[in-house]
């Protein structure tokens, strides 16, 4: 194509355009996140020739590029970001082309959405813990660009920003309520947030009205992300787990019941997010009987969510 037509472009990467954006409250949430991911992420890396991990789908590669860097291997789960990753050691660049759509369909339940998530954030945690040593030695790249690499996309936005949000707005910041004489800045809890909250709803805004669904959904989404993080780190167990996300497609109605998964109730029961949502309605009552501040109106609307999903 002609936008692989430089030489040391290794990757064109497309837009993912959902097709079943409106099907629920919950793909109408995944589409705000993904809008930014690809308006602001991944379309500013392109410009810059920076780096972001390939997505698995909608790419196009340059064989020579691919056979360069070591081909596909299986030591995680996120082969696809892992190759990406040596590419862009071995001096490769890419580039983002939003001008070409291709369909994209979003997991419409919580169980398929949870495995999911679990993949996308114990991977990319597992493949720093086993690439930190090769970037730090790579002899290719500047330095920045393993700072970058290292601080910007591993460590920050892969490990420490699932980590913080849950431990901070479901753990930390509840338990303030009880402990009075800890105080919390408003920068922290409420300006910082809703700038960033704001920024990433921006991308999608017929769907901004969700805002405080986003907002609270994702803090239980943190909980399993953080989950997630740490077993890669530590790669327990379920470090190599690999669910297939499950997608209906354009099925009929009546298939469509069939494929969804049909539990018990004490299947449907999700203990960690009960014990969390607990904490959260104590925290929240302890404030609102003996509390001077506000802060119960989101540790009672933190809860509920907890409990819904």
């Amino acid at each position: 194509t002609p936008v692989l037509s430089q030489f040391d472009f290794f990757l064109c990467v497309c837009v993912r355009v959902t097709v079943n954006a409106n099907e629920c409250c919950m793909t109408r949430i995944q589409e705000m996140s993904l809008n930014y991911h690809f308006a602001v992420e991944q379309k500013s890396g392109s410009t810059i020739h920076g780096f972001f991990g390939f997505n698995g789908t909608a790419g196009v590669w340059r064989l020579s590029a691919l056979n360069e860097a070591g081909g596909w291997k299986d030591r995680t789960i996120v082969e696809d970001m892992d190759l990406a990753v040596r590419a862009y050691l071995s001096g490769w660049k890419f580039v983002f082309v939003d001008d070409i759509k291709v369909k994209n369909e979003l997991p419409s339940s919580f169980t398929a959405y949870r495995f999911q998530q679990h993949r996308w954030s114990c991977g990319p945690a597992n493949l720093f813990k086993k690439m930190a040593m090769e970037i730090i030695q790579n002899q290719r790249v500047s330095f920045w660009k393993k700072v970058y690499l290292i601080y910007d996309f591993f460590l920050l936005r892969k490990i420490v920003v699932h980590i913080f949000t849950f431990v901070f707005y479901c753990l930390i910041l509840p338990a303030t309520v009880i402990f009075p004489e800890i105080e919390v800045p408003k920068w922290t809890t409420i300006y910082i947030p809703a700038t960033i909250t704001i920024l990433n709803a921006i991308a999608t805004p017929k769907s901004f009205y969700l805002i405080l669904y986003w907002i609270l959904f994702e803090n239980v989404m943190a909980m399993h992300r953080s989950k997630g993080t740490l077993i890669g780190l530590l790669e327990t167990s379920r470090v190599k787990e690999w669910v297939v996300t499950q997608k209906l497609g354009e099925t009929s109605s009546t298939l469509t019941q069939n494929l969804i998964p049909h539990y018990s109730f004490p299947e449907r029961l999700r203990w960690r997010e009960i014990t969390v949502g607990m904490y959260l309605f104590i925290c929240g009552y302890y404030d609102f009987v003996f509390g001077k501040t506000y802060l119960y109106v989101y540790l009672f609307l933190q809860s509920v969510a907890f409990f819904v999903v």
